[in-house]
């Protein structure tokens, strides 16, 4: 895999890391999750930036995005007990159809 794509992955897993300790936080009340809000999200735009170089804007922040949602989802269920329904779900695999989409046919996506 290359290392631009590796670099996005690291991004989405740091943003995923802040917006889960953004609920943890309690809207800021708590100092802790607080910290790693600021610290994770700092870190995710940092190495969005790096995967900006390489990666156009439009892909990264679509896969970024995208996948940074289904994470959330799934951590919000596990962890939160937050439930989907239906619709969300399926909203959900149309997002990760788009992304593979994007990857896998368009000429604008750098493989």
């Amino acid at each position: 895999m290359p290392m631009h794509y590796i670099i996005l992955f690291f991004a989405i897993v740091t943003e995923t890391i802040g917006t889960t300790a953004l609920q943890a936080s309690n809207q800021f009340s708590k100092f802790w999750p607080s910290v790693i809000v600021v610290v994770a999200y700092s870190a995710s735009f940092y190495l969005m930036a790096l995967a900006l170089k390489v990666i156009p804007v439009g892909i990264a922040y679509a896969i970024w995005s995208g996948v940074g949602i289904l994470m959330i989802a799934i951590i919000g269920f596990a962890v939160f007990g937050q439930k989907l329904d239906l619709p969300a779900i399926l909203g959900m695999g149309l997002i990760l159809v788009g992304i593979l989409v994007i990857h896998l046919f368009s000429a604008t996506s750098t493989h």
